[in-house]
């Protein structure tokens, strides 16, 4: 195909930042540039919506006025280092754009957008795509790495497009206090539009400013309209041709000119492909428009043995209908002295926004501040059974906290943790939000004095049973849920296997399929996976068992000695290979005087993008836990 819209209207300008204002003409390729390039961004991220891999439009549509003029200025001058660095890097649209306009790669290729096996995930991997000059990694963590980039080049200036959303990290005050004290000639540009995921800064940080942050840590600040282009080109002329650090903070309302999403926090995930069409005809992209209307959506063509596919459920948001039901029991005028729920923009996405709606009384909307978040709940839940601090992210950003958990666990704190999107199955933005090192959180003592807990169910009806289970119980408990919708566990006889009458017991494994030639243990999305795998291989004559284990750091003697007289033992999990349970299961097995084969698979590889593609790449589908499998019983 070719791209239907016409990119070689684009005109490679070079502007000198020592001249400090743009003619006519410059200012009308200028914004001729910003209109094309914002075009494109609609119609390649609306690619991805159409094919149900999501994305996100509105941070790099935002940022085309500052792009384009920086991009020109690289091209115009030696003094600026011609890398993007973006420290939000779900704006990855913009380096895919960036990587075509410099010949990387085709415009086609970005109708590929968050594809699997496309090289285009969903945040910028270096050495994945080319054209793309370095890894984001996740929200906010870029500045103080693009200080060590402007240590190593002097004379050079380097750019850092930011965000208020980015800005909320703690990261970013350190950084912008490192690059006052060492005087770094570090330009950051932030874009500043008061939408996040969940909101409005505005409305739920009263009293934050991102300008006034930054003058606080001593950084010069020039605060203006991002869509002015005469005047944006000005002030960041200015900052590229001044030494020393610089911030630009660009005001403007999140998506100007997007159809129903303008200024909403609808804008900052991908186009709808109905608002994309209704922008690119009102644009007069016909081939644009048509080439989304016929794109058809795959669907994941697994289906698998002894689960009830029909009837999948999303277990991240059961944590928070179980929650929610917990809590509106209480009393109304007790619960909010009790229970306090804490949110790191993301409520939608972790399931507690279903908390907000019952009990907004026990509820706070708050910034993109793990760290601080976590502690707060923590500290909620100091030392007093009767206190329960509850607290939800993603499970790539458990790393994050590490250090804030173990003052909570010192502190005697309360604290449920809810840590969604643990694993790789259907992690489109991929590798730096994989959530794989989760037993990084069980860092604690074995003669701790307060209980540290993980926890990874299987389905909803396991997940429901556990938070009622566990929600009142001491100390900090890790619960872990997919980002993928999960089918139901089925027993033998075809029931479920976690419905009506099942009373989950923490630290216990459970059978879910008795084996005379030996056991996988596995647990969460790998769970089913395994299931398949163990019904195809009874089939076949090898009677391998399956035993779930939902809580994931205890373990459970009763069922070591059972596995430890089998045949074999295979782990499976989506977990770090490095870091996860199968790395310690071996030993448990040893310690005990138990020598069945043994082997574990997990996360062994950086991401493939797409969805459900994830797991099966890194050999955690049916067909590679069964390979696993006859490996040891052959």
């Amino acid at each position: 195909m070719t791209f239907p819209i016409d990119m070689s209207a684009y005109k490679k300008l070079s502007l000198d930042p020592s001249v400090t204002e743009l003619t006519a003409e410059q200012e009308a390729d200028v914004k001729a540039n910003i209109q094309l390039c914002r075009d494109a961004i609609v119609f390649f991220t609306a690619c991805g919506a159409a094919r149900g891999v999501s994305g996100h439009t509105g941070g790099p549509y935002d940022t085309v006025p500052e792009v384009v003029i920086a991009e020109a200025l690289m091209r115009g001058s030696d003094k600026v280092l011609p890398i993007f660095f973006d420290e939000a890097g779900h704006r990855v649209a913009t380096q895919y754009l960036i990587a075509a306009l410099r010949g990387h790669i085709p415009f086609e290729k970005l109708t590929e957008y968050r594809t699997a096996n496309s090289g285009l995930p969903g945040h910028p991997e270096l050495g994945l795509t080319p054209g793309v000059e370095f890894a984001s990694g996740r929200l906010g963590h870029m500045w103080p790495f693009v200080n060590g980039v402007a240590k190593a080049n002097p004379g050079k200036a380097v750019l850092c497009f930011g965000s208020d959303g980015s800005q909320q990290e703690g990261d970013d005050a350190e950084a912008a206090r490192i690059a006052v004290a060492q005087n770094l000639n570090v330009k950051v540009i932030v874009d500043d539009n008061d939408v996040t995921i969940a909101g409005h800064p505005s409305e739920y940080q009263k009293g934050f400013s991102v300008m006034q942050t930054l003058k606080g840590h001593g950084m010069w600040v020039d605060t203006g309209e991002g869509e002015d282009v005469k005047s944006l080109y000005t002030r960041m002329a200015h900052a590229v041709r001044t030494d020393g650090p610089m911030a630009l903070v660009n005001k403007r309302v999140m998506g100007p000119g997007l159809p129903s999403v303008e200024g909403s926090p609808h804008a900052h995930d991908v186009i709808s492909v109905d608002d994309a069409v209704t922008y690119l005809d009102a644009r007069g992209h016909t081939a644009a428009v048509e080439y989304l209307k016929a794109i058809e959506k795959p669907s994941n063509p697994f289906t698998f043995k002894g689960s009830d596919n029909a009837n999948k459920g999303a277990t991240r948001g059961e944590f928070g209908k179980a929650v929610a039901d917990i809590v509106k029991a209480m009393p109304e005028g007790e619960r909010a002295g009790k229970v306090f729920v804490i949110d790191t923009d993301l409520e939608g996405s972790t399931g507690i926004k279903a908390i907000k709606d019952v009990a907004p009384d026990v509820y706070e909307n708050s910034g993109i501040m793990e760290r601080g978040n976590f502690s707060m709940a923590a500290g909620f839940g100091f030392n007093d059974p009767e206190k329960q601090g509850v607290f939800a992210t993603f499970s790539a950003f458990l790393e994050m906290i590490i250090s804030e958990a173990t003052m909570a666990r010192l502190n005697y704190a309360n604290v449920l943790c809810h840590f969604s999107h643990a694993g790789v199955d259907e992690m489109a933005d991929n590798t730096c939000h994989f959530g794989i090192n989760n037993f990084f959180a069980d860092n604690g003592l074995e003669e701790d004095h307060h209980p540290v807990r993980l926890y990874m169910p299987c389905d909803v009806h396991q997940m429901r049973a556990l938070v009622n289970q566990v929600f009142h119980d001491p100390g900090i408990r890790y619960v872990f849920s997919n980002r993928a919708k999960q089918p139901p566990i089925l027993k033998e006889d075809g029931s479920p296997m976690y419905g009506e009458g099942y009373a989950f017991e923490a630290g216990k494994d459970e059978v879910v399929r008795e084996g005379t030639a030996g056991y996988v243990v596995s647990f969460g999305s790998t769970l089913h996976r395994a299931l398949d795998a163990v019904e195809t291989l009874k089939a076949e004559g090898i009677d391998v068992g399956l035993i779930n284990k939902p809580t994931l750091n205890v373990i459970d003697e009763a069922m070591m000695s059972k596995l430890g007289k089998a045949g074999f033992v295979v782990v499976a999990e989506e977990f770090n290979r490095k870091t996860g349970l199968g790395s310690r299961f071996g030993s448990w097995l040893l310690e005990r005087g138990y020598t069945p084969k043994y082997k574990y698979l997990g996360v062994t590889k950086e991401g493939c993008s797409g969805l459900w593609e994830q797991m099966p790449f890194q050999g955690l589908g049916p067909d590679g836990i069964a390979a696993a499998v006859k490996e040891l019983a052959g």
